[in-house]
């Protein structure tokens, strides 16, 4: 199965009563749960941080968080944020959302993971996990002073994020290593990401690989990506197209110089970097719905059910979507009953709204396919099948992908930066769209290594 049963058969359960018995119109499947905004990275398309820049430093209490999930009953509740793993409760909402009996994604660049799971060891420590601890020392996922300090035990009577068939680890991955460390702009947060990957695997967690494409997203190198991800066992892949929302769009052209239509796709580039999505979903433990598939390589349309991948965040519930904002919300019901949904989206070709022309994004059109809207003849059998046949074998021949092609062999995205320090020469182009202007280290992303690193070169490049 590409899911583990329990959950596959809560979730299957949650759609038919809504679906048959009680008739729901409108109902929740995935709550996309932003407990905080901080973040410690400032990746390129990401509107969360420029969108709410005014409140990055405000969090949701815990009660608000767990009596959100309740509200809306998804079966399935996906903590996001920003950077997860910083809101200080993480462990308590993982805790209580578990005892909801919720599916919990924890969606995360990964910088923080290994120490999350080091407190894991520390909590369960007995001489008889020594072996666990030799594996993880031979591979260099922890130091000799991790070791010790996960034998003297954890010192707090707080939880700790334990493996469960109900919690994944989501990472966020873009590409290999160069692309990846180039959209998160930060060199090393790619090597980082495999080792919390090898990691959490050795120990027993469920893990995952999170993937949005852009435009300028090679199709290569998404198979090569899946193909090394598949070889370290990875329990599962998601992936989406990029979209343009207006926060990322201000911010692409502000701080990078770019233009949004350089960097975002329109349906019908999505539909080409999607063409062999459904071979890649035969191949890999993809995650989703074959008929969400088929959408997105141009076979089939479907049309948007935002209402069911609601986002909950520290300004309430966020309307229409995940991505537009349009006015936020005390309670999921007021949302849905005051919303107009049938303003957005894209039916026969026609966008609704200009801002959905070009989404095929998968918090909108997912639900789709799982919940039979634009239902075709053989659609819940196809469904059925991928999801709970057995998952493909993991693909032994991406060992021999070269993942690492950036920053751990000298070549990362600040590679000719730093050589113009050493050799004294600084090129006026890297001065090109570099203002500063991406934040500071309190929630906007920490971007001091290309600050620093563009200082100095200012410096050298002084007559």
């Amino acid at each position: 199965m590409r899911f583990p049963l329990a959950p596959s058969v809560k979730i299957a359960r949650h759609i038919i009563k809504h679906k048959m018995i009680l008739r729901t119109r409108r109902f929740a499947l995935v709550l996309q749960l932003e407990p905080l905004h901080t973040c410690n990275l400032t990746c390129t398309g990401c509107g969360r941080i420029r969108e709410y820049s005014t409140s990055l430093k405000d969090m949701m209490t815990l009660e608000e968080c767990l009596a959100s999930a309740a509200e809306c009953d998804a079966p399935m509740v996906s903590i996001c944020g920003g950077e997860p793993l910083i809101y200080p409760k993480v462990e308590e909402l993982v805790e209580g959302l578990l005892a909801q009996g919720r599916f919990v994604y924890i969606c995360t660049n990964g910088m923080f993971m290994r120490k999350k799971m080091r407190e894991y060891l520390a909590s369960i420590y007995a001489p008889t996990l020594e072996p666990t601890l030799a594996k993880l020392l031979a591979e260099k996922l922890i130091s000799e002073k991790d070791a010790e300090t996960i034998r003297k035990g954890k010192k707090d009577s707080r939880p700790v994020i334990k493996p469960s068939t109900w919690m994944y680890w989501n990472v966020h991955i873009d590409g290999l290593e160069y692309t990846h460390d180039l959209i998160v702009e930060r060199e090393g947060v790619f090597a980082e990401c495999v080792e919390a990957v090898k990691m959490a695997r050795i120990i027993g967690y469920k893990v995952a690989t999170n993937t949005t494409v852009y435009k300028e997203t090679d199709v290569k190198e998404l198979e090569e990506m899946f193909e090394f991800f598949s070889s370290l066992e990875v329990d599962g892949h998601t992936i989406s197209p990029g979209y343009e929302y207006d926060a990322a769009k201000k911010d692409i052209v502000k701080r990078l110089g770019k233009a949004p239509e350089d960097f975002f796709l329109t349906r019908k580039m999505t539909r080409e970097k999607f063409a062999k999505i459904l071979e890649w979903g035969e191949r890999f433990t993809i995650f989703g719905t074959p008929v969400y598939q088929e959408f997105l390589a141009g076979k089939r349309e479907l049309t948007c059910t935002a209402w069911a991948i609601p986002t909950r965040n520290i300004k309430g519930w966020k309307a229409p979507c995940y991505l537009m904002t349009d006015g936020h919300y005390a309670h999921y019901q007021e949302m849905l009953d005051k919303v107009d949904w049938e303003k957005y989206g894209v039916v026969d070709g026609v966008a609704r709204d200009p801002r959905c022309e070009n989404c095929m994004v998968h918090c909108g059109y997912d639900p789709s396919g799982a919940l039979g809207t634009n239902y075709q003849r053989g659609d819940h059998w196809k469904n059925f099948k991928y999801n709970f046949w057995p998952r493909p074998e993991p693909y032994r021949e991406g060992r021999k992908v070269r993942a690492y092609n950036g920053f751990t062999i000298g070549k990362g995205h600040l590679a000719e930066a730093k050589a113009a320090i050493n050799t004294g020469h600084a090129p006026k182009s890297m001065f090109d769209h570099h203002d500063g202007s991406g934040g500071g280290p309190c929630g906007k992303g920490d971007t001091s290594q290309r600050d620093e690193l563009l200082a100095k070169i200012a410096r050298v490049a002084k007559p």
